[in-house]
Formats: C-alpha cells, sequence, structure tokens
C-alpha cells in the first residue's frame, strides 16, 4: 500500500483505525468534528435502519455500542488508499471476528476531515449480503 502520514484526512483515518483495534471508544469518538457522521454501511443496514448515517457524538458513540462494542476484533486490510483535497479512501477489506466468526467487508472506505483535521465524514461502502457470505469460523 502506498501511503504517507502528512495527508491530514489519512492521519484521521489511521488514528480512526488505532482506536478500533485498541477498542478505545473515547479515542474514536473524539476523533469526530460535533458534526460528524457515519456511515457503516452506508444506507439502511442493520446498524441504521433508516439509512440516514449516525451524526454527532451521541450517535456515533451509539454505533460504537452495535457495530464495534460486540465484536472481538477489527483488523484493516487494506491494498491502497488515495488522497485528495480533504479526503481520503481506502480501498480493501475489513475482518471482523465476533461470536467465533470471522466476516469479511470488501469494499472502499472513505475519511472526510475538516480543517482542524476532525472527521466530518466516515463512509464505508460495503455489501451487506457479500460481506455475511464470507463468515466461516474463527
Amino acid at each position: 500500500m502506498t501511503t504517507t502520514t502528512e495527508h491530514p484526512a489519512r492521519v484521521a483515518g489511521t488514528a480512526s483505525q488505532a482506536a478500533v483495534r485498541a477498542k478505545n471508544k473515547e479515542a474514536w469518538v473524539a476523533l469526530f468534528a460535533a458534526d460528524g457522521i457515519v456511515e457503516d454501511p452506508i444506507g439502511p443496514s442493520f446498524f441504521d435502519p433508516q439509512g440516514v448515517g449516525h451524526r454527532g457524538a451521541e450517535a456515533i458513540a451509539a454505533f460504537w455500542d452495535k457495530a464495534i462494542a460486540p465484536t472481538e476484533s477489527i483488523e484493516f486490510l487494506f491494498d491502497d488508499s488515495f488522497a485528495c483535497g480533504r479526503e481520503v479512501a481506502y480501498t480493501g477489506r475489513i475482518r471482523t471476528t465476533m461470536s467465533g466468526h470471522i466476516v469479511h467487508a470488501e469494499g472502499v472506505f472513505t475519511y472526510k476531515v475538516d480543517e482542524d483535521g476532525k472527521i466530518l465524514a466516515l463512509r464505508a461502502f460495503w455489501e451487506t449480503e457479500r460481506a455475511m457470505s464470507t463468515m466461516k469460523k474463527a
């Protein structure tokens, strides 16, 4: 993967991934701007039935409790990243281990930051059915 750590969106993305791996909810939520949003995956899902995303610290913390806290581990297996403007897009997959099972969500994962480097938007383009078809015993 070709990366440089100087780009502000890449810095924020790397910090977000590190907080998730460390299971540090407070550090993760603190990376977001006050009006930041998480759309993971984008559109209606079991995490977001209305498909409107999780906006603001309280909603982002609630997303953590539903989607990240129950996991045993989350690994970011990205092939590459592309930084433009105030955004970065990672390509690859996220491997989640939960309840003794492993699932791979392959897709594109983006971070957009404000002028202070706070995350305005974390958006994940992955297909639920496709990810669930990869489920296997850990």
